[in-house]
């Protein structure tokens, strides 16, 4: 049997970027460019709460990076590095095989190398752990408490899909084989919008990614922002495929649904074009959806203007 350090030498040790240490030693060593602060956010992911046992474990490494770099996003901060932190059950070769693949792409593709982290034995359920590092300039980052009145409400992609796909794979939605299909990918292989942060960074008020659903991310800006807003629930970007379910199941999935690692942001209406260009430069499509208001609440107005009753809520760990 493998030991612990066999585990991590063939499967997360990777040789370290010019200036940087590594996994290895007690410490990793990074720096930034000179003049920026460091963004730094950790998540946690458990089985049966966070992803399901017999998820495909390429797509579980990409997603337990994924989740984490969407945070970086949501500051406009530029990818460091990581730590990853796993409790295994068992160290089966294959399975650390397909997930530092799906892991180890993400950290390339995003420019965020594995520096180090730690594995041990877990009693029950597989836990993960990410640490990621970011870089952004002061002054640059996207806070928050810094939504202004009358700030247009944007999102970025499409809202839905993941929490469809979720609620089917869980049995609280019936079978569909074909819509399955449609949304699934949403759920287990999201992609955090880091080139959109940058692009907003400095241009953006206030920012969040949605990972518990619109309104409750959403609603921790206003919290913080002291503010209000209005939604059009004509406006929302509905994921293609969910045009056949029924429109409480629809509106509850894209205004109350999570895992969707897309952007929600505020900007001053004078800047729309320059939000569009950003976008564009980005490569994502972003949808206006409503604005911010000086009265408290949050209420989303159907086509003829009036507020939609029983909003749904989002996702409380706790719960």
């Amino acid at each position: 049997m493998a030991s612990e350090f066999d585990l991590i030498a063939k499967y997360f040790t990777r040789p370290a970027a010019p200036g940087q240490l590594g996994v290895g030693d007690d410490c990793a060593l990074f720096s930034v460019p000179p003049g920026h602060q460091v963004a730094v956010s950790t998540d946690l992911l458990v089985e049966g709460r966070h992803f399901f046992p017999n998820v495909d474990p390429r797509a579980l490494g990409h997603k337990t990076l994924a989740v984490n770099l969407s945070d970086l996003a949501a500051m406009g901060a530029q990818p460091v590095g990581c730590l990853l932190g796993l409790a295994l059950p068992r160290a089966e070769q294959a399975w650390l095989a397909a997930f530092a693949r799906g892991f180890h792409d993400l950290a390339d593709e995003a420019n965020c190398p594995l520096i180090g982290g730690d594995t041990t034995r877990s009693p029950a359920l597989l836990t993960l752990s990410v640490t990621v590092f970011g870089a952004i300039k002061p002054g640059k980052a996207l806070r928050r408490d810094a939504a202004c009145v009358d700030d247009e409400i944007w999102v970025s992609g499409e809202l839905g899909a993941a929490d469809v796909a979720y609620r089917m794979l869980d049995g609280q939605l019936p079978a569909d084989p074909q819509l399955l299909s449609a949304v699934r990918r949403a759920l287990e292989w999201p992609m955090p919008r880091l080139a959109l942060g940058r692009a907003l960074a400095g241009l953006a008020h206030a920012a969040i990614d949605i990972s518990d659903g619109l309104l409750q991310d959403l609603g921790h800006i206003l919290d913080r922002s002291q503010v209000g807003a209005e939604l059009r629930d004509s406006a929302l970007p509905v994921a293609a495929g969910l045009e056949g379910l029924d429109q409480a199941t629809r509106r509850r999935a894209v205004l109350g649904g999570g895992d969707a690692y897309e952007l929600c942001f505020t900007a001053a209406p004078a800047d729309h074009a320059q939000v569009l260009q950003a976008a564009a430069r980005a490569g994502v499509h972003v949808s206006c959806v409503g604005s911010i208001t000086d009265r408290p609440g949050l209420i989303v107005l159907d086509d003829t203007g009036r507020p939609l009753p029983d909003l749904p809520k989002g996702f409380d760990h706790f719960a």
